[in-house]
């Protein structure tokens, strides 16, 4: 775990619902605490935040569907 914040994007491959499209879905944070926030992008954009990153990847991630692309370099402490 860092000190702080590292930011993503939600990458989909492959739009299995037929909601959201391709392409870049969604930019997110992963906060120093281990959780992270989610901006969905879109008609209807929306903001979740989650206890764990991998909760998120989960929920969202259709097996592989959709990746998590870190847009920040992880920090070493």
């Amino acid at each position: 775990m860092t000190n702080q914040p590292r930011r993503f994007h939600l990458q989909r491959d492959t739009d299995i619902t037929g909601v959201s499209g391709v392409g870049r879905v969604a930019d997110g944070v992963l906060w120093p605490d281990g959780t992270a926030s989610v901006r969905w992008a879109g008609d209807r954009p929306s903001i979740v935040f989650w206890d764990r990153i991998a909760d998120a990847e989960a929920v969202h991630g259709h097996g592989g569907a959709t990746r998590i692309v870190w847009d920040d370099p992880e920090v070493q402490q």
